[in-house]
């Protein structure tokens, strides 16, 4: 048990911790075989390599690379820019880099949200020094009304309203992301910062 959360947060079900439910799994399924196909038809008979910036895209991803028919493969990035926060703090720090080069590869990033723009700003700049011969960028969801940095994102699953949602994928402080739709988590859970 993580001893910075207040208790009651261990001992509220899941589902009892959301406000309601923004996109329910039959949505997020559908959309995510859109996009996987949108993306299949881009990239068919061409290199593809979809790099899944972690922890949140990892449930995105591994439902995406399903959807895609053609060969492609996978690597994985790990930022923090949020920690115990409800907001992106603007500093973005690299905990897992990649494994192999991009250098001449096809690179869709997969993103699970795209808020102030600040974390993905910095892996664009970083991934394009490293010369990749084509870098796009595939997110679940966007809030473009948080948005501080201008950001081209080339497929959307969802343009969502600003608040804090959780699942498939999406935490807070590690919580909820087993959930398997996007809720709004209840101001409650989060309004009280963990020192």
């Amino acid at each position: 048990m993580n001893s910075q959360l207040p208790a009651s947060v261990h001992q509220t079900p899941l589902d009892e911790a959301i406000e309601r439910v923004l996109v329910d799994r039959e949505t997020l399924q559908a959309r995510v075989l859109e996009l996987g196909r949108a993306i299949e038809e881009e990239y068919r008979g061409r290199d593809l390599l979809l790099i899944s910036v972690l922890k949140g895209s990892i449930i995105f991803m591994a439902d995406l690379i399903r959807a895609i028919r053609i060969p492609h493969e996978i690597d994985f990035m790990a930022t923090s820019s949020y920690g115990a926060a409800a907001h992106s703090s603007g500093v973005v720090r690299i905990l897992k880099d990649l494994n192999k080069p991009i250098e001449g590869r096809n690179v869709v990033i997969v993103e699970d949200i795209i808020d102030s723009g600040h974390t993905l700003n910095y892996l664009l700049r970083i991934l394009r020094e490293r010369q990749p011969a084509s870098i796009r960028i595939v997110t679940l969801l966007d809030k473009p009304d948080r948005r501080e940095v201008a950001i081209d994102v080339n497929w959307t699953g969802f343009s969502i309203p600003n608040e804090f949602v959780v699942g498939y994928g999406l935490d807070y402080n590690e919580i909820y992301r087993n959930l398997p739709y996007i809720g709004v988590l209840k101001p409650s859970i989060y309004a009280h910062p963990i020192p």
